[in-house]
């Protein structure tokens, strides 16, 4: 199962709790799959919203293909997101809970098949991303002292 990264969006696990993680289909036109090959795909700020039954993808930037002609894709336009009925569905609930919603964590290709990984996620308050920083800020001095503890061995 060969499975290739496109983007990541890295802000959303310092911006987000992340509850649970998804993986759903990506529908394409043949130049947005040329792009996303190419690597030239954006996920800041885009997030996804069940309308009508439907999963829909939103500002999800891919560059326009540089051989495309007038065929050319909108670089912003929706996506439709591909899932089964029932996980749509049981995402359509968990959405309407306050202060959930669904982000893209990243975009990669598995088997041939573009694949986004969706997050279901709370937003996360000023006071929690400092003390992120704070223990992420902590483990690293912890690792440094270690690591000089064992240099005078």
């Amino acid at each position: 199962m060969a499975v290739k990264t496109v983007t990541e969006n890295r802000k959303a696990r310092h911006e987000h709790h992340i509850l649970e993680t998804y993986e759903a289909g990506l529908a394409l036109t043949g130049t947005e799959v040329k792009s996303l090959r190419a690597g030239k795909a954006n996920l800041r700020d885009s997030y996804a919203r069940v309308e009508n039954g439907e999963l829909l993808l939103y500002n999800m930037h891919i560059s326009p293909y540089e051989q495309g002609n007038r065929f050319n894709h909108e670089p912003k336009r929706t996506r439709r997101l591909l899932m089964h009925k029932y996980e749509i569905m049981r995402l359509l609930g968990k959405t309407r809970e306050k202060g959930l919603s669904l982000i893209p964590l990243k975009v990669y290709f598995k088997n041939g098949f573009a694949k986004v990984e969706l997050a279901l996620a709370k937003g996360k308050k000023i006071y929690d991303r400092r003390e992120d920083i704070a223990e992420r800020d902590a483990k690293r001095e912890m690792d440094r002292a270690v690591k000089e503890r064992l240099k005078l061995y």
